[in-house]
């Protein structure tokens, strides 16, 4: 008999470090994962997502709402934010850091946002399996990690086949949204993007204008005050055949 298999097919785009989480992050993460994460049946790996595993969001948020999931949420500044100021769309945050995860629950819950759900998961796995077909309006994806050394780029999350992954997920008309501050894999999320059937460009000229639902955050700062450009992409779904 074959071993069982203990590793994945494909390179993740994370390291997970086993950094501890702070005491407060300890208190909001017994406090408010009740409220706000989805527990996500795992597979091989302690971030996996199990292939029999569903996501139902009528419910999960217990109603009918466009659904836009934030892929590397980080600390939630972007989606918290959008979650307490549009009461209409429900939100999800898919991030595999967890100290992440408990500050993004903090702010949420000191926005009074209730429309806002975590997984702790690959991000892939979810775009892939979890979420069903067409669940998803908008997918946003904003300053994921370049992994800009030659050797590490097959780590990036945007790379051939993504279109295809994105595309799954996004209903008909539904909009990718992506930026970030490396020029080297902004050329490459526009090629890869450029290059997938079920996508077409929802901007004109050379790069998207800068998303206005995207709230200014210190990390997008910072790359700005160090004098890298910031370049935006929108795709759109195309009708499925």
């Amino acid at each position: 008999m074959p071993e069982p298999r203990t590793f994945r097919d494909h390179p993740v785009s994370f390291v997970r470090r086993s950094g501890r989480m702070s005491d407060g992050q300890e208190r909001a993460w017994a406090a408010l994962s009740p409220l706000y994460v989805h527990d996500v049946p795992r597979g091989l790996a302690a971030t996996s997502v199990h292939p029999d595993a569903r996501f139902d969001p009528v419910a999960v948020y217990g109603r009918e709402a466009p659904l836009v999931v934030e892929i590397g949420s980080g600390q939630g500044h972007a989606i918290v934010h959008a979650a307490s100021t549009r009461p209409d769309a429900d939100f999800l945050a898919v991030e595999v850091f967890r100290a992440g995860l408990a500050r993004t629950m903090l702010d949420a819950d000191r926005a009074g946002a209730r429309n806002l759900r975590l997984i702790e998961a690959n991000a892939p796995e979810v775009l892939e399996t979890l979420l069903p077909e067409g669940a998803a309006d908008e997918l946003w994806i904003f300053f994921s990690d370049p992994w800009h050394k030659n050797r590490h780029t097959k780590r990036r999350m945007v790379r051939p086949g993504f279109g295809a992954t994105a595309g799954r997920a996004l209903r008909d008309g539904g909009v990718l949204r992506l930026a970030t501050d490396w020029e080297d894999y902004a050329r490459q999320m526009r090629q890869v993007l450029d290059d997938a059937p079920e996508l077409e460009r929802a901007f004109d000229g050379d790069w998207a204008p800068r998303f206005d639902g995207r709230v200014m955050t210190a990390f997008e700062r910072k790359g700005v005050e160090r004098g890298r450009d910031i370049r935006d992409l929108a795709y759109r779904r195309v009708a499925r055949g």
